[in-house]
């Protein structure tokens, strides 16, 4: 008996956890429109965790937003209204895949100027390297005397 409760406490420790952020008070009676909240919240950055969704994350502002999504949606707005509505509030970043624009090309272009400065940086390491190895070479004089002082 022992055995089975440590591998149900085994199994469900290593099983990926659902998200519970949305609490029951947030969702809408309207199964349709609490699909199209969820599928939206999916869409929106937590300004706080940055990197998780509103849907994911657990701060208060997450839930403002998430309430907010749904109040517009009861509403009647569109999907687009929505979003659009959040990013004239909050700007691009709050979506997790921004458009490509002139104000997020730094976000979009950074990364692959980064590798490339690194891919570079590293070029240059190896050929110095090598130059430095070719220079480093022992003169016969200094390897003459480099055999004399070792025998």
């Amino acid at each position: 008996m022992r055995l089975i409760a440590r591998l149900v406490l085994i199994a469900a420790l290593l099983l990926p956890q659902a998200s519970f952020a949305v609490t029951p008070d947030e969702v809408l009676k309207d199964p349709a429109l609490e699909q199209r909240a969820r599928a939206l919240s999916q869409e929106l950055r937590c300004m706080v965790c940055q990197n998780q969704s509103i849907d994911d994350s657990d701060a208060p502002l997450a839930k403002d937003l998430r309430l907010l999504v749904r109040e517009r949606l009861v509403k009647g707005d569109s999907d687009a209204q929505v979003l659009d509505y959040l990013v004239s509030r909050y700007g691009s970043f709050v979506l997790l895949r921004p458009p490509l624009e002139i104000s997020t090309l730094l976000l979009w272009g950074l990364p692959p100027l980064v590798l490339l400065a690194g891919i570079v940086t590293l070029l240059a390491m190896a050929r110095r390297k090598t130059v430095v190895l070719e220079t480093a070479a022992l003169s016969s004089d200094e390897q003459r005397r480099m055999r004399q002082l070792t025998d």
